[in-house]
């Protein structure tokens, strides 16, 4: 597979994060640029390029094993691509709807979550993937969903989630995602979920719609 993207094992430090993200110039090693690919059948015009294109710096959140990189190729290359658990971070460019999302998929283990925030700066739009049959850990998905809302970088993102497995036998539909992460809490900020499958394909292009259409405003 024709790889545009780059995985990253090492944590970044949080100052030379700034000084990437600042300085397009940078050399830093996650400092990452991709190219369009072809997209689930969509081919995008040269004008639409040249034209009013808006991009967008997304990250993608959630505990390990909730499908963040299954997610991220599956809109990327419009297939299932074999993955391992991310340690560090995935990131690649899809290109929908004359907007170019860079999308982050950082790692969900216990370990490798505190430096979720290294990379929250100039950030437009947070995807939160929950495992819909993870239902053990629903607590713990809650608790650091809600620890993202508070961190004062990502106050104005846009935040999408996404229950995700919804193809598996024993999966929660998404008001009851919606009920365990307590979403009708959320007041000062612009939210929705949807129900999808990775696996299938359901539900993705659907959320980033959404995220198109918020973008703009």
């Amino acid at each position: 597979r024709e790889s545009g993207g780059r995985r990253g094992s090492a944590f970044p430090d949080r100052a030379k994060e700034r000084n990437a993200l600042e300085d397009p110039g940078s050399d830093i090693e996650f400092r990452v640029q991709t190219t369009p690919r072809k997209l689930m059948g969509f081919w995008f015009s040269k004008f639409l390029q040249l034209f009013g294109e808006k991009e967008a710096r997304i990250l993608v959140l959630g505990l390990d094993n909730a499908g963040k990189t299954t997610i991220l190729y599956r809109l990327q290359v419009g297939e299932v691509v074999s993955t391992i658990p991310t340690i560090g971070f995935n990131v690649e460019t899809v290109q929908y709807k004359n907007i170019k999302f860079q999308v982050w998929d950082l790692g969900g283990q216990t370990s490798i979550r505190p430096y979720w925030r290294c990379y929250y700066p100039n950030t437009q739009a947070i995807i939160y993937v929950v495992d819909s049959t993870d239902v053990d850990r629903l607590d713990t998905t809650k608790e650091e969903f809600h620890a993202i809302l508070e961190e004062d970088e990502l106050k104005e993102a846009l935040v999408l989630v996404f229950a995700n497995k919804q193809d598996l036998p024993g999966s929660l539909d998404a008001p009851k995602i919606a009920e365990a992460l307590e979403l009708h809490k959320i007041k000062s900020r612009t939210w929705t979920i949807f129900k999808t499958s990775a696996m299938k394909g359901e539900g993705l292009f659907e959320g980033l719609d959404w995220l198109a259409e918020n973008l703009k405003k």
